[in-house]
């Protein structure tokens, strides 16, 4: 499928400081054509049409009610982490746009994280370390 027949997915920009991971970018573009904020930005009229999903990373880009009424097509803004508390799903589905996200992401490497802070706990390993 050529890049123009893609749906359009609003992201916040690719890399940097809070934008896309190259890696993720990479995956999403065999999918979809990535279109972010700053030319959306500069070609509202034209890329609103073009968009159909957004890419919630970091809680960014901000879906408020001025970016909703201004993307006719959208469809689903999907959110790359385990809550949702950021958005206002209520308003959200009002524009007849789903919600989706991971919640199972992170679930086993948190379980790790926190068997081993109570293992280091219980054996006192950062005031051993500190000690030597």
């Amino acid at each position: 499928m050529a890049e123009e027949e893609l749906p359009g997915v609003l992201i916040l920009d690719i890399g940097g400081t809070h934008g896309v991971l190259e890696d993720l970018a990479a995956l999403l573009k065999k999918h979809f054509r990535l279109i972010t904020m700053k030319e959306f930005l500069e070609n509202k009229k034209e890329m609103s049409k073009k968009i159909q999903s957004v890419f919630v990373f970091e809680c960014r880009p901000a879906i408020d009610r001025e970016l909703l009424e201004s993307l006719p097509n959208l469809k689903v803004i999907g959110n790359s982490g385990v809550g949702v508390d950021h958005l206002d799903l209520k308003m959200i589905s009002n524009f007849g746009v789903k919600v989706t996200n991971t919640p199972h992401a992170v679930a086993d490497p948190t379980a790790d994280i926190g068997v081993a802070l109570m293992l280091a706990s219980a054996r006192r390993l950062v005031e051993g370390n500190v000690l030597n």
